[in-house]
């Protein structure tokens, strides 16, 4: 149930994210990211990891680990519940574009 709530919370933020926010090319579900890892992948807060510049590897490692519920930690509820609505094509997909970006 949390993790259906924590999905519909993301689907909110999305809808309120700006269209502009979507760089062209990117997979359509950037916005949700960016949401809480910052525009451009560039988190603004001590405690939210960025996304640009990480390794795809990683990336997708970490998106796995949520989605199969074997990554814990204070973000593990929200990230497994978006997780888990991502497809393998999804997760190397995302994982691709962030590890495009230039990182701070």
């Amino acid at each position: 149930m949390l993790h259906r709530l924590a999905f519909l919370a993301g689907l909110a933020l999305v809808a309120a994210f700006p269209l502009a926010a979507r760089a062209a090319g990117a997979p359509p579900q950037v916005p949700l990211c960016a949401s809480c890892h910052g525009n451009g992948g560039i988190s603004g807060s001590p405690t939210i990891p960025s996304l640009a510049g990480q390794k795809q590897g990683y990336l997708e490692a970490a998106l796995a680990d949520y989605k199969n519920h074997k990554r814990l930690g204070s973000s593990a509820d929200m990230m497994t519940g978006i997780a888990a609505q991502l497809s393998a094509a999804d997760m190397q997909a995302l994982a691709a574009y962030y590890a495009s970006l230039k990182g701070s």
